[in-house]
């Protein structure tokens, strides 16, 4: 038997599709979250900051039913995309990154959010003292500051989505080619009692849990010998 058959590839290619898309996303949506509530004084910073990190202790099965109702027929976001000629997420490859960014949002936020944090004050009135723009000041400043946040986030939120298993099988289901991905296609075989073929791909997750782990530790042992 081969380690690995045209379906379990398949499987591969889609998680690590789903990770790059919804990590890229997630630094796209998740920056201007992080810095809002780095730098807010508003009463909403609770309410925000809770709501973001309620995927950390939420069932996955609970948020995937949830968006399942708002993306479906009846639902707000459903009737939106049906308006716009776009047709329903659930069971499709776009619902599927929809419900991994909300799901892997607290693994980004948090870490950028913590960078912003420890920038403090000093940098950002030196910056306004030399004339630079709030543009200029982020990118410049800030940004090249907080990199060891946003390669954590990144880290995080892609290995996060490649071990999602409860929300992609609520949203995605499980047809393949489209939805069925790495943890997915591990329950399968399972389910068909093909073990062989589980411990391939169960094996690939944890040597790919351990090198990001690894990575991580690495990066931010370095990170603090550098600032020390």
């Amino acid at each position: 038997m081969e380690p690995l058959n045209t379906v379990d590839l398949s499987a591969v290619k889609l998680t690590i599709k789903l990770a790059t898309l919804t990590t890229i996303l997630l630094l796209f949506i998740g920056t201007p979250i992080a810095w809002w509530l780095a730098r807010t004084k508003s009463r909403l910073k609770g309410l925000i900051g809770a709501l973001v990190a309620l995927p950390l202790v939420l069932p996955p099965t609970v948020l995937g039913f949830y968006m399942l109702v708002v993306m479906g027929p009846q639902g707000p976001i459903g009737q939106l995309t049906q308006a716009l000629g776009v047709g329903l997420l659930p069971f499709t490859f776009p619902g599927l990154l929809v419900g991994s960014v909300f799901y892997s949002m607290p693994f980004v936020v948090q870490p950028v959010q913590n960078a912003f944090e420890a920038i403090g004050e000093r940098p950002l009135e030196a910056a306004a003292t030399l004339r630079a723009g709030p543009w200029d000041t982020f990118f410049s400043i800030v940004v090249p500051l907080a990199r060891p946040g946003f390669l954590t986030g990144a880290i995080l939120g892609f290995a996060h989505t490649v071990g999602e298993f409860g929300i992609v099988l609520m949203i995605g289901g499980n047809i393949p080619g489209k939805t069925r991905v790495v943890s997915v296609q591990i329950y399968d075989h399972v389910e068909a009692m093909e073990y062989a073929q589980a411990h391939w791909l169960a094996g690939g997750m944890v040597l790919f849990a351990f090198l990001v782990m690894l990575s991580l530790y690495t990066f931010n042992g370095s990170s603090n010998r550098r600032m020390s």
